[in-house]
C-alpha cells in the first residue's frame, strides 16, 4: 500500500471513530465520514467495502486502544487497590463517555454480531483485568478473601459505564465522580485494615 493510501485509510478510520463516539452509527453517514476525514469518496470505497466495514475498522481501533490502556494500567506498579484506584480516577472526558461503551446504545451495532464483537471483547478484557487484580489483592491480604472477584469486577465496570450515563443525563461530571468515589469507599471497606 502506498504512503498516501495508508494516510487516507488512517484518516478514514480515525474520522469514523470520532463520529461513532459523538453521533453513533446512524449519525455517521458516508458524507460526514468524508468531511471529517478530508479524503475523497473514491478513497473510502478503495479501502473498505462499505460503511459497515469502515465502522468495524473504527470500532476495532477504539477497542484496541481501550484494551491496551486497561492492560497497561493493571500491569503497572502499586498495590491492587492503587491500580484499581488509578484506573477509576484516570483522566476522562466524562461527558463524552466511553468510545466503546457508547456504542452499546446503538441498535444498528447491537443487531450486527460482527459490529458487536469488538465491544464484547473489550469489556471481557476489562472484566478479566479487574477480577485478576482483585484476586491479586486477596492473595496479598489486601482485600478480604470473602470478596467475590468476578462480581466485584462486574460492579466496577458497571460503576464506570453507569457513571458516564448519569453524568450525561445531568450534563455534569459530578454524578460520575460520586459513583467512582462510592466504588472506592466500598473497596476500602473490603480491606481488612478498614475493619
Amino acid at each position: 500500500m502506498a504512503e498516501g493510501d495508508v494516510d487516507s485509510r488512517e484518516r478514514l478510520i480515525e474520522g469514523t471513530r470520532e463520529l461513532l463516539w459523538d453521533r453513533g452509527y446512524v449519525g455517521t453517514s458516508p458524507t460526514a465520514i468524508l468531511r471529517r476525514s478530508g479524503v475523497g469518496q473514491g478513497s473510502m470505497y478503495h479501502h473498505f467495502q462499505g460503511k459497515a466495514d469502515l465502522v468495524l475498522a473504527a470500532e476495532q481501533r477504539s477497542a484496541e486502544r481501550m484494551q491496551r490502556q486497561v492492560r497497561e494500567t493493571f500491569a503497572g506498579a502499586g498495590s491492587a487497590y492503587q491500580r484499581i484506584r488509578g484506573y477509576l480516577l484516570r483522566e476522562r472526558d466524562v461527558l463524552r463517555g466511553c468510545s466503546v461503551g457508547r456504542l452499546i446504545a446503538d441498535p444498528e451495532i447491537m443487531a450486527d454480531e460482527r459490529l458487536r464483537e469488538p465491544i464484547r471483547e473489550t469489556f471481557a478484557v476489562l472484566h478479566e483485568c479487574l477480577a485478576s487484580v482483585v484476586r491479586e489483592g486477596q492473595a496479598a491480604g489486601e482485600f478480604d478473601a470473602r470478596l467475590d472477584a468476578e462480581r466485584t469486577a462486574s460492579t466496577l465496570a458497571a460503576v464506570i459505564q453507569g457513571g458516564y450515563a448519569l453524568a450525561r443525563a445531568e450534563g455534569s461530571a459530578e454524578p460520575f465522580e460520586r459513583a467512582i468515589q462510592g466504588a472506592l469507599e466500598l473497596l476500602r471497606l473490603a480491606m481488612p485494615a478498614a475493619e
